[in-house]
């Protein structure tokens, strides 16, 4: 049987996290799983019900009605995260919800809600998943762990082409103030704060294509398989 691997991809919001993961997925026939469109995911859920996420019974009580299943589009040959049975996939992308799912991110109800998924998702190797508290919390024992991170010039610049694409009234001050507090509660929340794990190996991609990222993350992969 082929060997197979877990590979987790930490680091800032739109640092390329995401595009990396799902390429060298696709090139290595693993299966991608974005840890960040849950959490977006169960944001989404908690602004379109009026839930109280300061109050652990009202969370607790909304987790219990959320089911999160990643399944393929057919057409782009992308996974794509359903929230109780709906493709939500772009409808989690708004800054609506950008603005909101670091403070629901934090809350440590909602955490072991999503870790036991994520879990359970790598049970069988063969994954590349990326987050913020991957290689940290999720599979501190993942073969291959890589830690992203960009120039923030470029980080807001990225976001804002992104989000522009959906909603031209954005301007690039509220993606730079949403990013800075994003950074903020990410890295200083109590429950799994965003930081790179001992043994994760760093990739800077401020001034590298994606080509030269996916040949490093290669190279790094071929060292696990070999080892």
């Amino acid at each position: 049987m082929e060997k197979k691997i877990i590979i987790t991809i930490d680091g800032w919001s739109s640092c390329g996290k995401s595009t990396v993961a799902k390429q060298l997925a696709r090139e290595l026939g693993y299966v991608y799983i974005d840890s960040g469109a849950m959490y977006r995911a169960i944001t989404l859920y908690f602004l379109r019900n009026h839930i109280d996420w300061t109050h652990h019974e009202a969370v607790e009580d909304a987790l219990g009605k959320i089911t999160l299943e990643f399944l393929s589009n057919h057409k782009n040959g992308q996974s794509e995260i359903y929230l109780n049975g709906e493709n939500v996939e772009y409808v989690i992308r708004d800054l609506v919800v950008a603005e909101k799912v670091s403070e629901v991110a934090a809350i440590k109800e909602v955490r072991a809600f999503a870790v036991r998924q994520q879990q359970s998702m790598g049970s069988s190797k063969g994954i590349v998943m990326d987050g913020r508290d991957i290689g940290t919390v999720v599979f501190p024992q993942a073969e291959l762990k890589i830690f992203m991170t960009a120039d923030n010039a470029i980080r807001v610049e990225r976001r804002f082409r992104e989000l522009y694409d959906k909603n031209p009234n954005v301007t690039i001050e509220e993606v730079r103030a949403n990013l800075e507090m994003r950074d903020y509660i990410d890295s200083h929340r109590e429950v799994s704060p965003l930081r790179q794990a001992e043994d994760a190996l760093l990739l800077d991609n401020s001034k590298l294509s994606m080509r030269e990222q996916l040949d490093i993350a290669l190279h790094w992969v071929k060292e696990r398989l070999n080892s």
